[in-house]
Parts: C-alpha cells; sequence; structure tokens
C-alpha cells in the first residue's frame, strides 16, 4: 500500500494529495513474539512505527483497536493511543469488535483523566448479522458517545453475492479459510435460500445484483459512517460502488420488503437502532 501511494502521488500529486486521503491502520497482532500482539503500550508505540513505516508516512488519519485486550487495563490502551495521537502519529483512534461497555469503559476513563477517547468503531454488519450494531450500539450513536462507524462485511463473507449458491468456488474466501467455513455451516442453507430471493429481489426492482443491493442495505442506515469494501478485481470495486445509486432509490417499502426476505429483524429496536418499546 505504501509503494502504491508513493507511486501514485509521482504521476498525479494533485489527484494524490495526502490531505484529500483518509487512511487508516490497525493494531493488535504484529509477529509471533509475546510483545508483537495485543494493545500493551510497548506494542502501540512499536507496532504503529512499523506500520507507518511501511506505508511510507509521517502520520495516518485513524488507527484501530483490532480486537479487544483482555491482559492490558483499559487505562493503559486509553493512555497509548491518547500518546500516539500526541505525538502526531494518528489524528484519531477507534476499537473493532469491541463491546458496548468496554467502548464507553475507554470513553469515561478518557474523560476523566483528560485523556482521548475513541471515536469509531469497526464492527461487522449486514443483513445476516444485526444485532450487536442495531442494538447493543445504539446508545452509542448518541450524546455523549456520538460513535461514528467502519462497518466490515457488508457481503456476510461473500454469501450475499450469490457465489455460494451452488458450491464454494475454489480460491474463494470460505475455500481459502476453514476457520471462516466451519463458521456458517449450520446456517449456510438458509442464508443462501434468502440469498437466491435477494437476487431476484434486486433484478426485478432495481436492476441490479444482490451484491449492490446488500451494499446499499448497509449504507441506508445513518448509523454507518463507513462501508468496507473487499475486492480483488477492479470490475469488483466498480460494481460495488453502484450501490451507492441504489441506496438513494430504497424507500421505506423497500426496506419492508427486503425485511420480509431475510427475517433477520432483531427483537426490539428499528433499523434505526430506536426503541420500539420503552419501558420505564
Amino acid at each position: 500500500m505504501g509503494e502504491a501511494f508513493a507511486q501514485l502521488a509521482k504521476e498525479d500529486p494533485v489527484a494524490w494529495r495526502r490531505s484529500d486521503l483518509v487512511v487508516s491502520t490497525k493494531l493488535f497482532w504484529g509477529g509471533s513474539g509475546v510483545n508483537e500482539k495485543g494493545l500493551s503500550r510497548k506494542h502501540v508505540r512499536e507496532g504503529l512505527r512499523a506500520s507507518l513505516e511501511r506505508l511510507k508516512m509521517d502520520y495516518v488519519d485513524i488507527v484501530f483497536c483490532h480486537r479487544p485486550d483482555e491482559l492490558t487495563p483499559t487505562e493503559e490502551v486509553v493512555q497509548a493511543f491518547t500518546e500516539e495521537i500526541q505525538a502526531g502519529r494518528a489524528f484519531y483512534w477507534g476499537t473493532s469488535e469491541w463491546s458496548a461497555q468496554q467502548i464507553t469503559e475507554a470513553y469515561w476513563i478518557a474523560k476523566v483523566r483528560n485523556l482521548i477517547p475513541p471515536v469509531v468503531e469497526q464492527p461487522e454488519y449486514n443483513l445476516f448479522k444485526r444485532e450487536r450494531f442495531e442494538v447493543e450500539y445504539r446508545r452509542l450513536y448518541q450524546n455523549p458517545y456520538r460513535m461514528a462507524t467502519t462497518i466490515w462485511g457488508p457481503l456476510n463473507a461473500g454469501i450475499l453475492t450469490g457465489k455460494y449458491n451452488q458450491d464454494i468456488p475454489k480460491g474463494s474466501r470460505l475455500d481459502h479459510y476453514a476457520w471462516l467455513r466451519s463458521r456458517y455451516e449450520d446456517s449456510m442453507a438458509d442464508r443462501i435460500a434468502k440469498t437466491e430471493e435477494l437476487m431476484k429481489y434486486a433484478k426485478a426492482n432495481f436492476n441490479t445484483s444482490s451484491t449492490c443491493l446488500a451494499i446499499a442495505w448497509v449504507v441506508k442506515n445513518p448509523n454507518v459512517s463507513t462501508a468496507l469494501l473487499g475486492a480483488s478485481k477492479e470490475s469488483q470495486i466498480e460494481e460495488n460502488l453502484k450501490a451507492l445509486s441504489v441506496a438513494r432509490q430504497l424507500t421505506p417499502q423497500h426496506m419492508e420488503e427486503i425485511e420480509a426476505i431475510v427475517k433477520s429483524k432483531p427483537q426490539g429496536v428499528d433499523f434505526y437502532g430506536r426503541d420500539l418499546k420503552k419501558t420505564f
């Protein structure tokens, strides 16, 4: 990535100005050594510096804690990322796959100790994975937290593209990662059946693919700040970006019809994380 940035900036310095780019990195796993993983102060400092060297940059805009670290006190984690920001190696820090409790703990430690709190969470979110994003995190989108989100897995490891409808293609994610394949074994038949219905719905209503529809559904949620798109071909990126146009066309009726297909809505809240029935 660092070599790509350097080459592109050299070829077209105006189009690839650093001020126009938002670059992020993440820390947790780094090597086999005992100090080369986790979120200790030592690994945060050394890991971020190593990442910057690879990126050939002086700073990143956002650095993520790729996972929570049960062996490091939250206070140390907050202190470590505050120091990196104050040193100019990052502008903001965020979390990934942290629980709401862990995020609020970090937030209030930062506030009490005059440190810098996390501003963004990177969770999994898609038509088949919704409970944490829509229910557990719903208070985090409000004051005082106002957490942004960079969601990953909008296509549920590719299941929502329809490429697994017949079998598991060679070289695909589920073919390459046994642990990921085992994760979906029990629910694969149900998800494939729903994906087939989504493919028909996407074609009939928007003349598009289930890939575009699934991404459009995700970005339609106002609590989604950014959606990560994984691609190995330029054509895949072009196809994924068409989802922006589809998202603008989605109406409340469309959302209800999609809901009727997937039947995955968490209990007690609506699509936007608002309580359907408040109790006092």
